[in-house]
């Protein structure tokens, strides 16, 4: 008999980045420890269930990725940025890598959320991340429209039919 889970809230965005979709956190929104986290993503996304029907999770690995965000305290960085990739038929939540696609919307979240203040001349505001699952700092150049990350614009990639705004990524010793 399945265990009584208490319904709990939590904050969260979803947003393409890319050809992947993820779910965005506050780490402030979440516990701590990953077991833990790991138990409130598989819940989120409806895994373990190949159709996740019973969550966000898009039954596509595409689409069932997550990201955690936070003020930086590294020195090259304004926010952090813990890549999860859920599994869709087990609980597993791999921590180990991360996702180009993901990391393309970190600057956009950050913006939003008030992580990071747009620039107020309505151009482009650079996002300064600390992947921590690689150690590696990324740079964002993330295009705004007053003080929030634009989604409008000119650019296509493949994999996708429509435009949007042309977010740069600078991945810093790769």
């Amino acid at each position: 008999m399945p265990q009584n889970l208490e319904t709990i809230a939590v904050p969260c965005s979803i947003l393409r980045g890319g050809t992947s979709r993820g779910i965005f956190f506050s780490a402030s929104d979440l516990p701590s420890e990953r077991p833990a986290i790991a138990k409130i993503l598989t819940n989120i996304l409806g895994s373990p269930d190949a159709r996740q029907i019973n969550g966000l999770g898009g039954a596509t690995p595409q689409t069932s990725k997550v990201a955690i965000i936070s003020k930086s305290e590294h020195p090259e960085a304004d926010v952090d940025y813990l890549f999860a990739q859920v599994d869709i038929t087990s609980d597993l939540v791999d921590w180990g890598g991360n996702c180009g696609n993901i990391s393309s919307a970190v600057g956009p979240y950050a913006i939003n959320q008030g992580f990071v203040s747009a620039n107020s001349d309505g151009s482009v505001t650079t996002v300064r991340i600390n992947n921590v699952n690689t150690g590696k700092i990324i740079d964002a150049q993330v295009p705004v429209f007053g003080s929030r990350a634009a989604i409008a614009g000119d650019t296509y990639i493949a994999g996708f039919s429509l435009p949007g705004a042309r977010i740069e990524l600078d991945f810093k010793s790769p």
